[in-house]
Formats: C-alpha cells, structure tokens, sequence
C-alpha cells in the first residue's frame, strides 16, 4: 500500500481548521469622520445659533454692527454650535442606536471613540475661549454660561417634556453676550430677544422633532413634539407669536423704523402658514425642511433691523 504524499496531508490537515475570526478594528479618528460629528455638510443649526446675536449686534449698534464683532461672533456661532452637537451626540450614542435617522452617527455606529468626541470638543472649546479673549470684560465672565448651557442640553430630554426650551436658552445666552460685546451692560431689549430666541427655537425645534417622533416614544425620550401630539400646530403658532411679539418691543425700546416691523409681519404670515400646514401629519423629509427655512426667518428679521435704522 503506497503512503500518501506530506503535501496531500497538509492539505487535509489545514481544510478541517476554520480560520480565527478577526478582531474589530479599533475606531481610528480621520477628517470624514470628525466633519460628520460636526454637522460640516449641514449648517443649518450654526445659521440658527448665529443670527439672534447679529440680531443682538445690530439692535445694539442701531444699525450695521461694527466689522470686528460681526467677526468674532460669526465664528464663535460655528465653533460652539460644532461643540454642541458633539457633546449631544456624545450624551445620546446609546439613544441614537437606536433611531433610524441618527443611527449612523459616528459615535452611534462606533466610528469613533468618546475619548476622540472629548478631544474634539477640548480643541473646539479652546477655540472658542480664544474669540472670547478678543471681548471684554463682562462678556467674558457671561461666557462659562454658554459652555455649561451647551452641556446641560443633551440630558434635558431626559427630564423635560419641552427641551427644545432649554435648546432656545442656549441659543438665546448668545444674544446677552453679543449685547454686552456692543454696550458693556445688560439692557432690556437684549432680554427680549433672549426671550424671543427661546420662544422661536421651541417652535422650529417641535418641527424638527417630529422627524422622531414614533422612535422617540419607543426609547422613552422626551420631546415637545410628543407632549403637544396632535395640538403640535397651534404650540407652534403660539411660541412663533410670542417670538414676533418679542422682536416687536425690542425693536420699539432702541426706536427702530416702520420698516422692521413691516419685516416681522412678513414673516408672521410665513408662520402662520407653516403652523397651518402642520395641522396634518407631515412626513420626516418635509419636516426637515421645515426646519431649514427657518433660516431664511433669521436673515429676514436681520435684514428688517438693518433696514430700519438706515432707512
């Protein structure tokens, strides 16, 4: 009987072992992920956070607002809205796995680490403490505010029925430090539009919220847009009333021209029919995009207050 051939039983012998499954690699920290965790591709939420302070800057001014300002808060209105949503998204990768639309988040999905979203933020926060240094004195001490209003957001809808309430505190504390930038002091008109800011961020940030809505009852997140239900387009045309009524004083306290307020009935209309148009269910791409015009609300009631002085 003829032995078989070394080779024939090397072959025999590596078929019968399965290979090692391989290990994960770790998460690696690279630019498309980071421009990802930041929302780089969509802005929406800087122009949000940016336009109540150069309302602040130029009610203020009574008019354009000085170049160095409008600077140094454009920049810190990216650099901290970038901050913010890497600390949310840090608070909520647990929440987000389980969200169709936020799910394949970098933290979410595990692309990266919480130890590269807190080196993220400690690089984005520096930044953020250099353009304060270029301020003065009071705005500086407001600052520590806005660092701790951007933290605490991410845990408010594990306790309020209405964090979109807390969102529009955060994005309304911008409004007070552009104010004591221009005057060195806190004014009345600047708690209006502070108070404006917060009534408007709970009216876009409902709409937003409804691209959610059924996930975030099925993981017990809290949200305006769970707690107003079917009452969601009267909430929201309330809130945008009492913002438009806001900008209204504060536009009468620094005595601003006709053709503000002519601008803040324009958007009123706008309102009105977006309130409207939620009386049916709208699906999450509209949502979203109903959302995104609120852009064009911001850059309309700055664009009334320019004009008002000037013309």
């Amino acid at each position: 009987m003829t032995a078989p051939h070394p080779s024939a039983k090397f072959i025999r012998m590596t078929d019968s072992v399965s290979p090692a499954p391989e290990s994960p690699a770790p998460p690696r920290l690279s630019w498309s992920a980071t421009s990802r965790l930041i929302r780089l591709q969509n802005q929406t939420g800087t122009w949000l956070l940016m336009f109540p302070t150069l309302w602040s800057l130029a009610l203020a001014a009574q008019g354009v607002p000085p170049l160095r300002l409008l600077a140094i808060f454009i920049a810190g209105s990216f650099v901290m809205r970038s901050a913010g949503v890497v600390l949310n998204d840090l608070a909520d990768r647990a929440f987000d796995r389980h969200v169709t639309r936020t799910r394949v988040r970098p933290l979410a999905s595990g692309e990266l680490s919480p130890t590269h979203a807190l080196l993220i933020v400690g690089l984005l926060l520096s930044v953020a403490g250099m353009l304060v240094l270029l301020l003065d004195p009071l705005t500086m001490l407001l600052s520590p505010v806005a660092v701790l209003l951007a933290g605490l957001y991410p845990f408010a809808k594990r306790v309020i029925h209405i964090p979109q309430a807390m969102l529009g505190i955060a994005f309304g504390w911008g409004t007070i430090m552009a104010w004591t930038s221009s005057r060195g002091d806190i004014e009345s008109p600047a708690w209006c539009l502070f108070t404006a800011t917060v009534f408007w961020a709970i009216g876009y940030d409902t709409i937003y919220a409804l691209q959610d809505r059924e996930d975030d009852r099925l993981i017990g997140v809290k949200s305006s847009a769970l707690l107003f239900g079917s009452s969601t387009w009267i909430a929201v045309g309330v809130v945008f009333c009492a913002m438009l009524l806001l900008l209204g004083l504060a536009g009468w306290l620094v005595h601003i021209g006709w053709i503000y307020y002519a601008a803040l009935a324009a958007v009123g209309v706008w309102c009105l029919k977006q309130a409207l148009q939620l009386r049916e269910a709208v699906p999450p791409p509209t949502a979203f995009r109903m959302f995104q015009q609120h852009v064009w609300v911001g850059a309309a009631v700055f664009i009334g207050m320019i004009a008002g002085f000037l013309i």
